[in-house]
């Protein structure tokens, strides 16, 4: 891996953008064979083995974007085409933007693949959410339907199986997978030995990338043909200056061009086995911004690689990891530790207030209440990352109010 100079600065992106014109930006939905990554276009990877190759940043739909119909419309002309939405997003606001865009330029529906979620895990509420979310956004199929945040594979069983491949059978959905971000890494291995998952998305960066079982389990789903995308890059929010390992990477990325958020994307775009990297795009800058960096070709050379792991070892223990079949069983009470920790983050590094506070008060009162009382001592000592769990659950008490 090299430093060559080959980085785009907002200027260089905006003049290139407007030099290509608006219809080289744009991305058909292609089968893999017919698929080429074009000069000024995002690149395509392909979706594990299904035969479609993707954009390798998605737009990630938790917004209203019913509000941004202008920045739908230049993700179309930049090509980025995977959109990711959900049912359950801003109350449905979500997809019922990308409907109103599809009304207005019905054209694009086949340049788009389109993803969505439910999170009802039953036959009869994924069927309700599907026909609910296809009525929204004016469409009859989606690309992916995605079983929405499971932390065990067995909640992927034979019934899941048997509607998933009615509903393809149907022409209602194309793809079928599951999204995960508490305990990926196992819910990956598992999925891998099924063979009959299209695709996962899963928490994945810088920080957990390099670790032996996420390895393995990255493996596995390649092996098996899942296409991957990567959700929660960031790792938890920005690099801060308090260190000298934290000064030396902010320096080496602004003296590249990049911002530490492009680096981080950078880091997990060097995994071809990753097929997409979803982010949630609130604005138009952060969509320049993270299409410029996925139009940049640079690489992160192997010191500024080494500069990331040396930094996530030294904060590993400010970051929730996600393997929640450990910190959760060692206490009583059925504490969803993992979830708490999540809205902490959305809180904290996010800048999601309202977010945090929305899902954190639909935990029900009784678990809410034990976050005051319960011991986690033993989910403190068997926490591999050491994490401060007793201090952390009081404190989401007092700030998710």
């Amino acid at each position: 891996m090299s430093d060559h100079k080959n980085c785009w600065s907002r200027r260089d992106f905006l003049k290139t953008a407007g030099l290509a014109g608006a219809g080289s930006f744009l991305a058909p939905l292609v089968n893999e064979a017919e698929a080429v990554n074009e000069p000024n276009q995002i690149p395509r990877r392909p979706f594990g083995k299904t035969g479609v190759k993707v954009p390798i940043l998605s737009l990630g739909g938790t917004l209203d974007l019913s509000a941004n119909q202008l920045m739908l419309r230049q993700a179309v002309k930049w090509g980025v085409t995977y959109w990711d939405t959900a049912n359950s997003y801003r109350w449905g606001k979500s997809e019922k933007g990308i409907g109103k865009y599809f009304e207005r330029y019905p054209g694009d529906r086949k340049k788009i693949f389109l993803v969505t979620k439910s999170g009802a895990w039953t036959q009869s509420g994924m069927t309700k959410d599907l026909e609910e979310s296809l009525e929204r956004m004016r469409t009859d199929y989606v690309d992916l339907f995605f079983v929405h945040g499971i932390s065990d594979i067995s909640e992927m069983d034979r019934k899941t199986r048997a509607w998933g491949e009615k509903m393809k059978t149907d022409g209602k959905i194309r793809l079928f997978g599951f999204s995960t971000h508490s305990n990926m890494e196992e819910c990956l291995l598992d999925a891998a030995d099924l063979g009959w998952i299209d695709g996962i998305m899963m928490t994945y960066n810088y920080r957990l990338m390099h670790s032996d079982r996420m390895r393995r389990a990255v493996d596995a789903c390649a092996e098996a043909g899942i296409g991957l995308t990567a959700m929660k890059t960031q790792g938890g929010g920005q690099i801060n200056t308090d260190s000298d390992t934290e000064l030396e990477l902010a320096g080496r990325f602004l003296n590249k061009g990049f911002t530490e958020a492009q680096a981080k994307l950078k880091a997990v775009w060097e995994n071809p086995q990753i097929a997409c990297i979803c982010s949630r795009m609130p604005n138009m800058s952060m969509l320049m911004s993270n299409t410029a960096a996925a139009l940049d070709q640079t690489q992160l050379s192997a010191t500024e690689q080494s500069l990331l792991q040396r930094y996530a070892r030294e904060t590993r223990s400010s970051y929730c990891a996600g393997c929640t079949a450990i910190c959760e069983s060692a206490v009583a009470g059925n504490i969803p530790i993992g979830d708490v920790m999540r809205y902490l983050m959305y809180c904290r590094s996010y800048g999601e207030r309202d977010t945090a506070i929305r899902k954190f008060q639909k935990l029900p009162a009784e678990t809410r209440r034990k976050l005051a009382t319960a011991d986690f001592s033993r989910a403190e000592r068997e926490c591999p990352r050491r994490l401060a769990i007793t201090r952390l659950m009081r404190e989401a008490l007092k700030e998710l109010v």
